[in-house]
């Protein structure tokens, strides 16, 4: 099964569906990777402050899959925005790897005024050759609007909160016509709701015959999102990925676009320090 590949603002293509290792214990990284893997994932998604990139480093090295086959994605931690050059070091030997695909700022904290001066210091880790892509996570519009005043490059991608409830419409529509893609993480709401009793997405899974779970995620993937939803579960992981057997009909899409309500179940970045 092949995964569909987006182009990003500088050439990079990017898996669109991956796996997240957010949350996933260190002892267990290994494993849920090794698996992943072994499924057909090839786009991993984690950062420095998960604590576990030695443990997707082991799981990639011990795959024999070649490296270009592989999209790895990291993130420069708050306390690390000053110095991200050392953080992208330190992550890089927990992984094993000489570059990774795409390194993220993780989160604007504006507060302490440091995330351009990050944002200039990756710049220039690209043009090392430390990282194929740069972008931003849970970056808003303010946040944008002055990386791209102040430096020559547009973020590849921003990764934000996304799922059905919480569609970050204003957010893509500045974005998205800029060249700047969307990433979901917590696409399925992170259980904090009842998404998958709502009609709009049990009567579309038993319309199809596929799980709420995959109904969700190929929404997310009609609309252009990149997502990699998590489980610690290979058979949910394996369930997860196969979700190019089926279609959402316009009627199903704009059933769940509905769900619409603004309604953020995860931290809010003028909130995280």
């Amino acid at each position: 099964m092949t995964v569909p590949a987006l182009q990003l603002n500088d050439g990079t293509e990017i898996p669109q569906l991956g796996v997240g290792v957010f949350k996933v214990d260190p002892g267990e990284t290994e494993r849920i990777v090794a698996d992943a893997l072994e499924l057909g994932y090839r786009h991993i998604d984690t950062a420095a402050i998960y604590g576990n990139e030695e443990g997707v480093g082991r799981a990639i090295a011990a795959s024999g899959i070649p490296r270009e086959q592989l999209f790895i994605t990291t993130k420069l931690w708050n306390d690390d925005q000053p110095a991200a050059a050392e953080a992208m070091d330190r992550s890089l030997e927990k992984l094993g790897l000489d570059h990774v695909d795409l390194y993220l700022i993780h989160w604007p904290v504006a507060q302490r005024e440091t995330y351009l001066g990050a944002w200039l210091a990756m710049e220039e880790l690209k043009a090392a050759g430390r990282t194929r892509s740069i972008g931003v996570s849970n970056f808003q519009v303010p946040h944008l609007e002055l990386i791209m005043k102040e430096s020559s490059t547009t973020p590849a991608v921003n990764q934000v909160e996304l799922h059905p409830a919480f569609q970050q419409r204003e957010l893509r529509a500045f974005q998205e016509p800029l060249g700047v893609r969307t990433e979901a993480w917590g696409p399925l709401g992170q259980g904090k709701y009842e998404l998958f009793a709502q009609p709009a997405v049990a009567d579309a899974a038993a319309a199809l015959g596929v799980s709420p779970a995959q109904v969700v995620i190929r929404w997310h993937l009609e609309r252009g999102i990149i997502v990699f939803p998590k489980s610690n579960s290979r058979e949910r992981m394996a369930q997860n990925f196969d979700v190019f057997g089926f279609e959402l009909d316009e009627a199903q899409l704009a059933a769940l676009d509905a769900l619409d309500q603004g309604k953020r179940v995860g931290s809010h970045p003028d909130e995280v320090s």
